[in-house]
């Protein structure tokens, strides 16, 4: 979080490149450790007052050559592409999906995908959905929709849009305000393909 002053909504072109230490993320050594984030996409935080949220790329120290680790910067960018992403994923509570039991699974799939009620979605999951969607909405994400999906404790939403880029970070910064919100529930998001492994238990 940087705290800077504007005198109205920031444009990308305004946004400063910020450093970091790159070998606490792992992505440099600790003897030459600089890397830059550099502003690529800027948002609306609709969870702070006058706050502005910045998907940035890392670059080298030069700030022009994409670090390594910048897939971003390999895309061709395609303003006139068009591309839907469904990003499922489980929530996790205590290293077990929500909703199982302490040992042991719930009853199998069937009732769970696009379920409603108590003992199929329970008490707290379509709370974090529903206020996850009203996030991505207010950041001005073009976000379709949400579902639970097939097991106890998955769900799922959409982003849509127009150009591969944004698209991509719409995406990105969708993910990031889910794993931001849940905090405050106690709960972590699993976007692992398959996390229950090699079971009948759906994958995302």
């Amino acid at each position: 979080t940087l705290i800077k002053e504007f005198e109205s909504f920031p444009t990308l072109e305004q946004l400063p490149n910020w450093g970091f230490d790159g070998s606490s993320t792992q992505q440099a050594e600790g003897n030459s450790s600089d890397c830059v984030l550099k502003p690529v996409a800027v948002y609306p935080d609709p969870v702070r007052t006058n706050g502005v949220l910045v998907l940035c790329e890392v670059m080298m120290p030069d700030a022009k050559t994409p670090h390594p680790s910048n897939t971003r910067a390999t895309i061709l960018d395609d303003e006139d592409a068009w591309f839907g992403f469904e990003q499922e994923y489980f929530f996790y509570k205590n290293g077990r999906p929500l909703g199982f039991p302490e040992t042991g699974f719930p009853a199998p799939q069937g009732p769970y995908y696009t379920g409603v009620g108590y003992s199929n979605v329970g008490d707290i999951a379509r709370q974090i959905v529903e206020e996850h969607l009203d996030i991505c909405l207010a950041a001005g994400l073009n976000h379709e929709g949400v579902n639970a999906e097939v097991a106890k404790g998955q769900w799922e939403f959409q982003i849509f849009g127009k150009g591969s880029r944004k698209a991509a970070d719409e995406i990105w910064l969708a993910r990031y305000l889910m794993q931001r919100l849940t905090e405050k529930y106690g709960i972590d998001i699993e976007y692992h393909c398959k996390p229950l492994g090699d079971t009948d238990w759906n994958g995302s």
